[in-house]
């Protein structure tokens, strides 16, 4: 599966997973100058700004790898310009949800919360 599909399937995935584990999605794919949130959710008076990392397979190790400080940075951004527009929320939470796809099989889900690096 091409690159961008993986990431527009992963995304799609993760709004039905996090929709089926409590969560309300706010906002998918927010865009704020160069920067782009994934998701943003709220969850037990919390809002959560998701970055999702969706990999068709475990060779180039798991998809949480592939965040890395830049990354981190690029989503606080993001979820700034977000917060600005949207004030009054007291409880934000960075979190990375990975995804594997795996053929024949179905997808396997990690939720990494408050993530800070």
């Amino acid at each position: 599966m091409p690159h961008i599909l993986a990431g527009q399937l992963g995304e799609s995935l993760a709004a039905d997973w996090l929709t089926a584990n409590g969560f309300h999605i706010l906002r998918r794919n927010w865009r704020y100058g160069r920067y782009e949130v994934d998701i943003i959710a709220a969850k037990d008076n919390a809002i959560h700004i998701v970055e999702v990392k969706c990999r068709n397979s475990g060779a180039y190790g798991s998809p949480e790898q592939s965040v890395s400080r830049k990354k981190i940075g690029h989503l606080l951004q993001g979820a700034q310009g977000w917060l600005l527009n949207h004030p009054g929320f007291t409880r934000i939470q960075y979190d990375v949800l990975a995804i594997t796809l795996r053929k024949g099989a179905d997808p396997e889900y990690v939720l990494f919360t408050d993530v800070y690096l």
